[in-house]
């Protein structure tokens, strides 16, 4: 069981990074940014013991014939369920049976506060006085404003005809078998756990997992954005995530192409899957 307490000694283990230059431009070029060196891939050397695995709006996403309005909307379901079969099991073990540290960042619904790690950060945030934060005042939305913002609703964003089904699936929003919580294991719903949870460990470098890493992974309460004002690295595994696509970009993902392009450019470092086992794996052999 992995307990609540700040690291010991460092364990150091040698990662394998993607990374992006985004310079230099060429303006001999007829676009200058082809001239931009771009991808790069070295091993760096990171401490695991304040590193932690954030598992973020990973959902038991039901059946579609069940909540098919949602299912109309939420184009990734598949993708995800795929990614929730087949890495998130390996990378988890792997993860839990290292000096890694494993939070989950929940959303919608009730479903995570019966879990001990999630009094555990509510009280964590009591206790370091966290809470205090001034709030600036949102604006006062007049009556046309309003008409606007539900006609942005209704046909920009999911369809009337599917809200009725989105509700319900949130209503019955749950961990997945393969992303449960253990014993020992933080979770939060907002920026302020997490950061409870991290000052707590020691963590001062976040590989963000789960859906969607151009939506709530980098925008959500407890994201990238919120975290990286805060002084954390946000990095993530590509194989571990997917993104919102288009119609236009669905065949060919580029939405996440370009979501980890944001992340190597702005948050920090892009783990191909099976490298970052890997060391993780090798780490475990060092201490045996």
């Amino acid at each position: 069981m992995r307990s609540w307490k700040h690291p010991g000694k460092p364990a150091l283990a040698s990662i394998k990074a993607r990374y992006y230059k985004q310079y230099n431009a060429n303006y001999e070029l007829e676009i200058p940014a082809e001239g931009f060196d771009g991808w790069q891939e070295r091993e760096i050397e990171i401490d695991l013991s304040r590193l932690a695995l954030i598992s973020m709006h990973a959902w038991d996403y039901g059946a579609r014939m069940d909540f098919p309005g949602w299912y109309n909307h939420v184009e990734y379901i598949p993708r995800a369920r795929d990614i929730l079969e087949k890495v998130f099991p390996c990378l988890l073990e792997n993860a839990r049976a290292s000096p890694v540290h494993v939070f989950h960042v929940a959303s919608g619904g009730k479903y995570y506060k019966k879990f001990k790690g999630y009094k555990h950060a509510r009280k964590l945030v009591r206790k370091m006085s966290l809470n205090h934060k001034a709030v600036i005042p949102k604006i006062r939305k007049t009556k046309e404003r309003r008409a606007i913002d539900a006609f942005r609703q209704d046909e920009c964003g999911y369809g009337i005809e599917n809200r009725e089904d989105i509700e319900k699936a949130f209503n019955h929003l749950n961990f997945p078998t393969q992303a449960m919580p253990i014993s020992g294991e933080g979770v939060a719903e907002n920026a302020q756990q997490l950061h409870a949870l991290c000052l707590e460990s020691g963590v001062d470098h976040l590989v963000y997992i789960g859906f969607a890493l151009n939506w709530c992974l980098l925008l959500s309460p407890a994201g990238m954005v919120e975290m990286s004002k805060l002084g954390y690295l946000c990095s993530t595994i590509p194989e571990a995530t997917t993104a919102v696509e288009n119609a236009s970009t669905a065949s060919s993902e580029l939405n996440k192409q370009a979501a980890l392009w944001r992340v190597a450019l702005s948050f920090g470092f892009i783990f191909p899957l099976k490298s970052f086992i890997s060391s993780l794996s090798s780490f475990h052999e060092s201490e045996a």
